[in-house]
């Protein structure tokens, strides 16, 4: 049997290795705009210098090279057709399977405002070939705006400052929220990353909103901000969000949800049967690891091994910058009702958030040892408030207790 799988991601790569490992005699063609394989995460480093094409690369074995994986590369899909399972270039016909899965992943979204969707000095940073257009022309610029303050628009500093000309560089940071990394972090935590930037000479202009650009040519000279102020710039990096990549499928048939993200069920099957969708496309989660998994529950079904994807938390972050690691599970700011606890010295900030005694937040900024604990506890939706202790002194403990035979029992 082949299978057709749709993109070269942590989502596609996954479901190769599931496929070849469950099906000895099954073969995989995938379709991919890119040429390389890489990890999303790393694009910073690539930016910086700290890291070349190869060594963003996630893959640490040859399974791209097995003599049944055919890998048909720089390929822009535009048009699946779902009845035959096919997908097309243009006019061109580039392969088929009996079985599809769309693992597209998502674009970065480009606001309508001004030129800066057809300037050729704005970019924004989703993929390897964003990042190289991103590290030749930060070589010659000097002035640098940056639209969002986000993780993908850090990223994108963070890089520029660590790359060998990045002390040569007027860089300012324009946000619509109150504080950076606000999806990420709460403001407090968030504070913390805005003065180290600070420090390196980045500007933020925090609560603004950019409402037109100024042009000379094709490339954008200024954008304007809602306030009137000007921000002159010779290059624009766009970190406003991503949206599921799903134009090709426009004339196919398959539902989207209302968001444009393929519309699929529990075991990761759009509407029309032998499809499937995984990893940001499906707009399930933004993780790597729940990626990875997407894909292999997908191959599974795939393959006619039936399996649900039933692992939907995505609510996770992890931030670094500077030598500052933070990470952030579920809600990082309370409700009405919610209980919040706060715990900081000069080296760590600690916060968690219960609603109705069960933890349904917390950021650790500084030691984050303790994560795999918090997460079970907030995943599983378990109370603490009834221990009689400070939340910040529950551990695994409080949850067991010991047989006559020594045995461990689970007691809460």
């Amino acid at each position: 049997m082949k299978h057709l799988i749709i993109g070269a991601g942590a989502t596609a790569i996954s479901a190769v290795r599931t496929i070849l490992k469950e099906k000895s005699d099954d073969t995989v063609v995938i379709v991919s705009q890119d040429e390389e394989v890489y990890s999303r995460c790393m694009l910073h480093k690539f930016i910086s210098g700290e890291r070349d094409a190869e060594s963003i690369n996630f893959i640490n074995d040859d399974i791209l090279k097995s003599p049944r994986v055919q890998w048909i590369k720089n390929k822009t899909i535009t048009r699946l057709d779902a009845a035959t399972k096919t997908v097309y270039a243009g006019e061109e016909k580039i392969a088929s399977g009996y079985t599809v899965l769309i693992a597209t992943g998502s674009d970065s979204v480009t606001p309508p405002i001004g030129e800066l969707k057809t300037a050729k000095n704005a970019f924004g940073l989703r993929h390897l070939s964003d990042a190289r257009a991103i590290t030749e022309h930060a070589k010659k610029a000097k002035e640098i705006a940056v639209i969002g303050a986000g993780l993908v628009g850090l990223d994108a500093v963070y890089g520029i400052l660590e790359s060998p000309c990045g002390k040569e560089k007027k860089i300012t940071v324009v946000e619509m929220a109150p504080s950076v990394l606000a999806i990420n972090l709460d403001a407090h935590a968030a504070e913390a990353y805005q003065r180290l930037f600070e420090k390196k000479g980045v500007a933020f202009r925090l609560a603004r909103k950019v409402v037109n650009t100024k042009s000379v040519g094709e490339n954008i000279t200024a954008l304007e901000l809602d306030d009137g102020e000007i921000i002159s710039c010779d290059m624009v990096i766009m970190a406003v969000g991503v949206r599921a990549a799903t134009a090709f499928l426009a004339e196919s048939g398959i539902d989207l949800t209302e968001r444009r993200a393929v519309k699929v069920d529990d075991y990761l099957a759009t509407n029309v049967s032998g499809i499937y969708a995984a990893g940001d496309v499906a707009g399930l989660s933004g993780i790597w690891p729940n990626a990875q998994k997407q894909g292999e529950m997908a191959a599974y079904n795939m393959t006619g091994t039936r399996w649900a994807y039933d692992d939907r938390f995505a609510i996770k972050n992890t931030v670094n910058f500077f030598g500052l690691l933070s990470l952030s599970l579920g809600a990082i700011n309370p409700s009405d009702g919610d209980q919040t606890y706060v715990k900081e010295d000069r080296n760590n900030y600690r916060k968690l958030i219960l609603r109705d005694g069960i933890p349904v937040g917390i950021i650790l900024q500084g030691e984050i040892g303790e994560k795999g604990f918090w997460l079970y506890l907030i995943k599983n939706k378990i109370r603490i408030d009834n221990l009689g202790k400070s939340p910040w002194n529950v551990s695994y403990a409080d949850f067991y207790g010991v047989e006559a035979n020594g045995e461990y029992k689970w007691v809460v």
